[in-house]
């Protein structure tokens, strides 16, 4: 064969793979950039993650006389781990009972003292008394020894007579005197004992109540359950080193596992989306393959700030209406909280829509034509869009604005 019967045969090849190389590479293009308008279940939706909590829970507290002896913070000395199942009467933690040993040294040095000064108090009581019993003896003796005296001197002088009547009768208001006064000082006496009695009592019981007090310091559940740490007012929870107070007592919590919810925080944008009752899909970060059905059942009215942050967020609460046993406090969940749902309509990717002089519009493939029809767009989720007129299912449209079309008439809705 001849060099230009071969440069003749390859002229074609050459021809075809370059128009090959320049609109069949286009042709790959057009397919990677369009999509089909689709017909079928539209659902707008707010995901936001939260962290598994129980709705019932019972809380294991330090003892409650800490308030009585005014223990403000009382340290965290030991906890069994978080997660530990425990049964009724099992060991959870201990307290530091440094504050309490101090009070029972103090108490028990001033039971020492209350207890000398009531003895003492008692010899100086008993001493007084037999002195007053004494003094009445001898005025007794004193008035029986005039008597007698009197009754052998019926032959004396009638002036002595009368002096021995006198002195008698002196001595017996002496005696009438001290009985009273016996009685008076005895009555003050015991009055005394009494006080000082009771101030032994007193101070004996209260050193009974710090020592039962250190004996609780060494806690134990009262029920059976899943022990989960109890959280601080800015939601750290506690541990050992941290310290509880007398008006919020509680160092850990048995919750309640077949009443779970998610509580969760929504920013000022979704929270307007939110609702009470509204369904939710949650998922587990620990266990992808496990989702579970949830409600809304309350939906903050006023913000907070969290810690560490100048965003505004709204506490928001999903019930778990499934159990699952894998679920426990503390999970990291995900919220699909549905807003809105709709079947068989239209949608297009958010990619889709161009807009022009406040007219949104699609650019359409027909054949080997495009073309740029309005469209009447209905609620719209991040991913796509609802076509309520314009397009026909099916049809084909651009996901990315064609080279140009940019002065193409756009065709008006009818």
């Amino acid at each position: 064969m001849s060099k230009k019967k071969l440069l003749l045969l390859g002229i074609p090849v050459v021809l075809i793979l370059l128009g090959y190389t320049l609109f069949g590479n286009n042709s790959d293009e057009d397919v990677a950039i369009t999509t089909k308008v689709v017909k079928g279940q539209f659902t707008s939706e707010v995901i936001i993650s939260g962290e598994a909590q129980s709705t019932s829970l019972k809380k294991i507290n330090g003892p409650n006389d800490i308030r009585k002896f005014k223990l403000r913070d009382v340290k965290i000395q030991d906890l069994i781990p978080e997660g530990s199942v425990v049964k009724k009467g099992d060991y959870v933690g201990r307290l530091d009972p440094s504050e309490v040993n101090e009070q029972i040294i103090d108490a028990q040095l001033n039971l020492e003292t209350a207890q000398s000064k009531y003895t003492q108090e008692q010899l100086d009581t008993t001493l007084t008394l037999k002195q007053e019993r004494t003094a009445i003896k001898d005025l007794l003796f004193d008035i029986e020894e005039n008597k007698l005296e009197l009754k052998q001197s019926i032959y004396e002088p009638p002036a002595t007579i009368k002096k021995l009547e006198i002195n008698i009768e002196r001595l017996e208001r002496d005696l009438k005197e001290k009985k009273e006064d016996y009685q008076i000082k005895e009555q003050k006496a015991m009055a005394k004992m009494v006080e000082v009695g009771t101030e032994v009592s007193k101070i004996r019981k209260t050193l009974e109540e710090l020592q039962n007090l250190q004996k609780s310091f060494t806690i134990h559940s009262d029920a059976n359950g899943m022990v989960t740490y109890a959280k601080n007012w800015d939601g750290s929870k506690r541990k050992v080193g941290s310290s509880i107070s007398m008006w919020d007592p509680a160092i850990a919590t048995l919750p309640d596992l077949n009443k779970m919810e998610s509580k969760t925080y929504a920013n000022e944008v979704d929270i307007r989306k939110i609702k009470k009752d509204l369904p939710v899909i949650i998922g587990f970060d620990a266990f992808p393959d496990i989702t579970l059905k949830g409600t809304v059942t309350n939906v903050a009215n006023v913000g907070e700030v969290k810690r560490g942050s100048d965003i505004k967020l709204f506490q928001v609460l999903v019930n778990m209406d499934e159990n699952n046993p894998n679920v426990r406090p503390g999970m990291t969940t995900s919220n699909r909280i549905i807003i809105h749902q709709e079947e068989n309509v239209l949608m297009v990717p958010l990619e889709a829509i161009f807009s022009q002089d406040s007219i949104s519009y699609v650019y359409a493939k027909s054949g080997l034509s495009i073309s740029k029809k309005e469209v009447e767009m209905g609620d719209s989720n991040v991913d796509v869009v609802i076509i309520k007129n314009g397009v026909d299912e099916n049809e084909v449209v651009y996901l990315s604005k064609p080279e140009g079309l940019e002065e193409k008439s756009i065709i008006s809705l009818k």
